[in-house]
C-alpha cells in the first residue's frame, strides 16, 4: 500500500485549486454539484461496499451503537447526500455579493462585496456524509475542500471523495477542488490543523476531544462546531402536550446529533401533572434527575454534576425541577454549550424575556431543538454549527464560508 501524500503537500494542491474556484461561474459550479449529485446515486453499490468495511469494522470493535448509526450509509442517506448537493445548486451564490457601497466626498467609490475564504479545512469524526455535505458547500461559496476525517470512516471517505473528484473534473474544474487526507494517525491530525501556509479557516466537528485538541494544537484560524447541550424548559403556562412532543421529538427523533435535546427543565408549578405522563412518552430513555423529579418518577436514576454538563448523543435524558424562569436560566448559563435552547410557553412575556437573556446560538420558542440545522433554516447542508461569536454562529451555510473584500475605485485621487 502506497505511503499517504505529506499534508503539506495535499495542502499546497488545496491552495492552487482555490484560485481557480475564487474566479469559477456560478454556473459552472452549479453543473459540477448536479453532476455529482448523480455520480453518488450512480455508485450507490460501490459506496455501500466501502461502507460496510467501516460498519463492520466498528461493529467488531465493539463501538457503541449511536456511533454506528453516525457511521452506517444506506441507500436513502445516499440519496440525502445527492439531494444535499442539488440544493445547495439551487441556492443563490454568495460570491459577488455587493454588501453595501457608498462614494466618499473625494469622489472614491467604495463597495465590500463577498468572496471565498479560500481554503476551507474540516477535521470530523465517523460521519461520511460530512465528506459530500463539506465539499459541496465549500465549492459552492468558492472555496476548496480540505477534509480530514476518522480512522473509523477511512474507507467510506476515500470512496464518496473519488466520486465527488471524477465529476468535478467533468465539468473542467480542479479535482483537488476536494482533498481528503487519508493518513488518520493523531500525528496527522496536528500536523493538519497547523497548515498556516494553506488553510484560511478550519471547523471541527467532533467531541470534546477533538475540540481540545483544536484549542491546544491548531495554529490556523478556526470556528469551533461545538458540543450541543441543549436544554428545554417547560414555563408554568405552557401547553403541556404540546411540551411533551415536542421533549420526545427533540431526545428520540435522533439522539445522536449535536442539536438533540440533553436536559429538560420543568416549573415546579406543572411538574407533578406533566413529568409522569412524559416519563410514559418516553419509555425506552433512561431519565436521571434531581431530588424534586425521583420524588414524582421514582424509577428515575439521580442526575450528577457530569450529568447536568453532558451531551449524552444517546437515550438518556436529564431532568430538573426548578422555581421559575429565573432559575431555568441561570442553569442554562451554569451547565449550556451555547448551541439551542428551547421554551415551551403561552406567555409572550416569558417567551421574550428567554430569548433576549439566555446566550445561544439558537434560542427557540415552542419548537423542537432537532430543528436548529442548515437544510430546516434553509440554507442547504451545513457544515457545522458554530457555538462562537466571532465571524459565525449557529447553522454555518454558504454566506458563513465567504469573507468581505474592499473595492476602492478611483480617478487618480491622491492622499494630502
Amino acid at each position: 500500500m502506497p505511503e499517504p501524500t505529506p499534508i503539506a503537500d495535499l495542502g499546497r494542491r488545496a491552495k492552487a485549486a482555490s484560485r481557480v474556484l475564487a474566479t469559477a461561474s456560478s454556473s459552472q459550479k452549479d453543473e459540477a454539484l448536479l453532476a455529482a449529485a448523480d455520480l453518488l446515486v450512480d455508485r450507490t453499490a460501490d459506496l455501500l461496499r466501502a461502507n460496510a468495511t467501516d460498519v463492520a469494522r466498528a461493529e467488531g470493535a465493539g463501538v457503541a451503537p449511536t456511533v454506528v448509526d453516525r457511521l452506517r450509509l444506506d441507500d436513502e442517506r445516499v440519496r440525502a447526500m445527492a439531494g444535499g448537493l442539488r440544493q445547495v445548486a439551487g441556492l443563490a451564490d454568495p460570491v459577488g455579493e455587493v454588501l453595501d457601497g457608498w462614494v466618499r466626498p473625494n469622489g472614491l467609490e467604495i463597495s465590500r462585496v463577498k468572496v471565498p475564504l479560500g481554503v476551507v479545512a474540516i477535521i470530523y469524526e465517523n460521519r461520511p456524509n460530512v465528506t459530500s455535505d463539506a465539499a459541496g458547500l465549500c465549492l459552492k461559496s468558492g472555496n476548496a475542500a480540505f477534509l480530514r476525517g476518522s480512522s473509523g470512516a477511512i474507507t467510506s471517505n476515500v470512496a464518496i471523495a473519488a466520486v465527488l473528484r471524477e465529476a468535478y473534473e467533468k465539468v473542467d474544474l480542479p479535482a483537488d477542488a476536494l482533498v481528503l487526507v487519508e493518513d488518520t494517525s493523531r500525528e496527522a491530525a496536528v500536523e493538519f490543523m497547523q497548515q498556516r501556509g494553506s488553510i484560511d479557516c478550519l471547523i471541527p466537528r467532533g467531541g470534546p476531544s477533538l475540540i481540545a485538541s483544536i484549542l491546544e494544537h491548531a495554529t490556523v484560524p478556526y470556528v469551533i462546531d461545538g458540543d450541543g447541550n441543549c436544554h428545554i424548559y417547560v414555563d408554568e403556562t405552557a401547553d403541556l402536550e404540546m411540551a411533551g412532543r415536542i421533549i420526545v421529538n427533540a431526545k428520540t427523533q435522533r439522539p445522536s446529533v449535536c442539536n438533540a435535546a440533553e436536559t429538560v427543565l420543568v416549573h415546579r408549578a406543572v411538574a407533578h401533572a406533566f413529568l409522569p405522563a412524559l416519563e410514559i412518552a418516553l419509555s425506552g430513555v433512561e431519565l436521571v434527575g434531581d431530588d424534586a423529579t425521583r420524588a414524582l418518577l421514582p424509577a428515575a436514576g439521580p442526575a450528577t454534576e457530569d450529568d447536568w454538563a453532558s451531551e449524552f448523543l444517546d437515550l438518556k435524558l436529564s431532568i430538573g425541577v426548578v422555581d421559575g424562569i429565573d432559575e431555568a436560566i441561570a442553569h442554562i448559563a451554569r451547565y449550556g454549550s451555547g448551541h439551542s435552547e428551547a421554551i415551551v410557553t403561552r406567555s409572550v412575556e416569558a417567551a421574550d424575556r428567554f430569548t433576549r437573556q439566555v446566550d445561544a446560538a439558537a434560542v427557540l420558542v415552542n419548537a423542537s431543538t432537532r430543528f436548529v440545522d442548515g437544510e430546516e433554516f434553509g440554507f442547504g447542508a451545513e457544515i457545522g454549527i458554530s457555538t462562537q461569536k466571532l465571524h459565525a454562529r449557529g447553522p454555518m451555510g454558504l454566506r458563513e464560508l465567504t469573507t468581505a473584500k474592499y473595492i476602492v475605485r478611483g480617478s487618480g485621487q491622491i492622499r494630502s
